[in-house]
């Protein structure tokens, strides 16, 4: 039977880590300090993401920025295609008003979802500015949008699909580049022989 597999490991749970260490201080830097910040990270992962980039930046400065997590279900322009959206809560605990909100999701592709997260954040009030930090840009986008703060460059094909794995929702840390045709090729012959 045919093993299921990732083409290409990118990044395992240590070049991730010390990518959300940079990305922590590049935050603090573009925004001289941590005093003024807040998190909202884009359910699922980029949430996930969002409390560890937290976690890096409370290490280094000693102030824990707020966190948020934003479920843009209903902002997607494709939501009317799906048959029945997967909803999770969104939680904003915090004033937007007048803060410099980071923005935090897991891959950057196309843009749509970014777009979709300004939609909705912007329903709960006006940040001071809204930056963008993601765990890897891999190009192909369609929109005008561009993250401020990068994990890591990953050119791939629409062949492909490049997934992040966090500790606290998959049991590891990890950054994968898999091909989408012998992915399905691989189940539909498991589907076949069961």
């Amino acid at each position: 039977m045919e093993q299921i597999a990732p083409k290409a490991t990118i990044m395992d749970g240590a070049a991730m880590a010390r990518a959300l260490t940079r990305i922590a201080h590049e935050v603090i830097e573009n925004n001289e300090g941590a005093g003024n910040i807040a998190l909202v990270g884009i359910v699922r992962r980029g949430a996930n993401i969002a409390e560890e980039l937290a976690d890096e930046i409370e290490a280094i400065e000693g102030v824990r920025p707020p966190v948020g997590k934003l479920d843009i279900s209903f902002y997607r322009d494709d939501v009317t295609r799906r048959v029945a959206p997967v909803i999770h809560k969104t939680e904003i605990n915090f004033d937007v008003d007048g803060k410099d909100i980071v923005l935090v999701d897991d891959v950057l592709f196309s843009g749509r979802t970014v777009r979709s997260a300004l939609d909705a954040l912007m329903d709960f009030g006006r940040p001071a500015t809204i930056q963008l930090a993601v765990m890897v840009d891999r190009g192909h986008r369609e929109l005008p949008i561009r993250a401020d703060y990068v994990g890591k460059n990953v050119p791939s094909s629409h062949e492909e699909d490049v997934r992040v794995f966090v500790e606290s929702l998959d049991g590891r840390d990890a950054v994968e580049i898999w091909d989408i045709e012998a992915e399905k090729q691989a189940i539909a012959n498991k589907e076949v022989s069961a």
